[in-house]
C-alpha cells in the first residue's frame, strides 16, 4: 500500500498525460504516477527511482512497500529497456489547458516544450513582469514599455519604442565621436595643467638648489679667509717670540 506522504511528493508522470491509460504494470506503487527511471528491487518490484530512494531513506526498517522484504540500495538496478518503453507513450502537450493540440511521444517532451507556442514565458525584456504565450511574444515586444534592442544597422545604440522612431545613425555616431573628441581634450588640457605644474615645480627646484649651491661657495670662501686669518696670525706670534 502507498504511503500518502509519499504519494504527494510524486516521482513518478501524471497519469492524465498520456493518451491512453497506461497499463497497471507500468505504475508506481509510492507515487501512483507513471514509472519514471524505473528501478526493480531484489523482490521484482519496481518504482521510480526518486520514489523507492526517498521511501528507503524514511523508512526505519529498509523494507520493499509492497512486499515488506529487505530492499538492499545496492542492489537496486535501473531498467533501461522498460524506461524506453515507456519513453514511446504517447502524452498530450501539458499546455493543452492553454489550446495546444499536439500529442507527442514522452521522451519528445522537452524539445517540445522548448518551442510549443502554447507554452506560458516571462516577458524577457528587462523590468517587465507580464506573462505570456509562446505565441503572444511578437505581439507583446510591439507595445511593451520594456521593450529594448541594439540598433540593427550596428551602431550599437540600444533602442526603445520612444527613441526608435527618431533614432539615426549618422546623428548618433557624430555624437559619440564629438563627446570623445571632447573628453579627449579635456585630458589633453589636464595634462598640460599638470606638466606646467610640475615644471613650476622643477624650477624652484633648481633655484632652491642653486641658492644652497651659492651658500655652499659663501662658505667655503669664508673658511679660506678664516684659514688665512689664522695663518697669518700664528707666523706673527711665532716672530715674536723668536725676537724676544
Amino acid at each position: 500500500m502507498a504511503d500518502p506522504d509519499m504519494s504527494s511528493q510524486s516521482g513518478g508522470h501524471d497519469v492524465e498525460l498520456f493518451v491512453e491509460t497506461p497499463d497497471y504494470d507500468l505504475i508506481c506503487t509510492i507515487c501512483q504516477g507513471v514509472l519514471r527511471c524505473p528501478v526493480r528491487a531484489a523482490c521484482h518490484h519496481i518504482f521510480c527511482k526518486k520514489c523507492i530512494l526517498q521511501w528507503l531513506k524514511r523508512c526505519r526498517q529498509q523494507t520493499c512497500p509492497c512486499c515488506r522484504k529487505p530492499v538492499n540500495q545496492s542492489l537496486i538496478f535501473v531498467m533501461f529497456k522498460l524506461s524506453k518503453v515507456i519513453g514511446r507513450l504517447k502524452i498530450k502537450c501539458k499546455n493543452k489547458i492553454r489550446g495546444c493540440p499536439h500529442t507527442l511521444a514522452l521522451s519528445e517532451q522537452y524539445c517540445h516544450s522548448m518551442s510549443c507556442l502554447f507554452q506560458l514565458i516571462p516577458c524577457p525584456y528587462q523590468g517587465c513582469r507580464a506573462q505570456l504565450l509562446r505565441r503572444d511574444l511578437d505581439a507583446h515586444a510591439r507595445h511593451c514599455e520594456h521593450w529594448s534592442q541594439p540598433c540593427h544597422m550596428g551602431c550599437g545604440t540600444v533602442l526603445s519604442h520612444r527613441t526608435q522612431a527618431k533614432h539615426n545613425c549618422y546623428r548618433q555616431l557624430r555624437h559619440e565621436y564629438e563627446a570623445r573628441q571632447r573628453n579627449h581634450q579635456a585630458i589633453a588640457a589636464a595634462l598640460q595643467r599638470k606638466m606646467r605644474r610640475m615644471q613650476s615645480t622643477m624650477a624652484d627646484m633648481k633655484r632652491q638648489i642653486g641658492l644652497i649651491c651659492e651658500s655652499l661657495e659663501v662658505m667655503d670662501e669664508l673658511e679660506e679667509v678664516e684659514e688665512e686669518d689664522l695663518g697669518q696670525t700664528s707666523g706673527s706670534f711665532s716672530s715674536s717670540n723668536s725676537s724676544s
